[in-house]
């Protein structure tokens, strides 16, 4: 059986481990080498077998801890050529890191690993599913600005699927950020709200995929019982049952034992 541990998601970090027995990958490292080895450790996955890291986007919040990660462990990380160009841009990987551009998919042992562009403010960002040894299939979506028909076409019939839940609308437009701030986050290129995610479930849980986790939460525009509640009240009044037709769970800012098996 496959497994899916968010070790940290939100604005202060991102980093994801799928994998199975055989092995995994890391999507992301947005936390500090320490934080993301303590992490794993916390969550008894075996270092020794990452295949490897792969990037989304060289935003700080996806990315903070690589370059002392990749320095201690000589793992791999994949990314796009413009997210490489931004990585090594902005001196966030050595010249002697193990740096491989990714166009379509690359495949690790028994593993595979596709690429999906995603509509947000960095230079070439996409999202990543993840077929693990056991040809079970995990996609993280996050950093979405808006739902598109490629990343759509991803995640359907996925077996586990992590789903930008970013904020409320009314919270965000009622906050304390700027006026730019509020508008960038709204944008095409921002982040998906809690009912633009909502209003995707259905359709994906009626394509097969039964274990959702909603990801990337503000901690100033959002609760987790808020996004829960938008994703399962649109549900319901589609006829789908919480823990029987599908589970939701919430990703943890930081890593409290959560992991999906899918």
């Amino acid at each position: 059986m496959a497994k899916l541990v968010p070790l940290f998601s939100g604005s202060k970090g991102n980093s994801y481990y799928v994998g199975s027995a055989k092995g995994g990958v890391l999507i992301d490292a947005g936390r500090s080498c320490k934080q993301i080895m303590t992490a794993l450790s916390d969550n008894e996955i075996d270092i020794n077998k990452i295949q490897a890291v792969f990037i989304t986007h060289e935003h700080i919040d996806h990315c903070q801890g690589l370059r002392v990660f990749l320095k201690k462990t000589g793992i791999k990380v994949y990314a796009t050529k413009g997210t490489m160009e931004a990585l090594i841009r902005d001196n966030r990987i050595e010249g002697n890191a193990d740096a491989n551009i990714i166009t379509s998919s690359v495949s690790l042992g028994d593993m595979n690993v596709e690429i999906f562009s995603t509509s947000h403010d960095a230079e070439e960002p996409c999202c990543y599913r993840v077929t693990t040894a056991d040809n079970r299939k995990a996609m993280i979506a996050t950093d979405l600005g808006i739902m598109t028909d490629v990343v759509r076409n991803g995640f359907y019939g996925v077996d586990a699927l992590v789903l930008e839940s970013n904020h409320d609308t009314d919270m965000l437009k009622n906050g304390i950020y700027p006026y730019p701030l509020k508008q960038r986050i709204l944008s095409r290129y921002g982040h998906l709200s809690n009912h633009a995610c909502a209003i995707e479930l259905p359709e994906i849980i009626r394509n097969g995929t039964m274990r959702i986790v909603l990801g990337h939460l503000s901690q100033e525009n959002n609760r987790p019982d808020v996004a829960v509640n938008e994703s399962t009240m649109l549900l319901r009044e589609r006829g789908y049952r919480k823990d029987i037709d599908y589970t939701l769970d919430v990703a943890p800012a930081e890593t409290n034992g959560k992991v999906v098996l899918f």
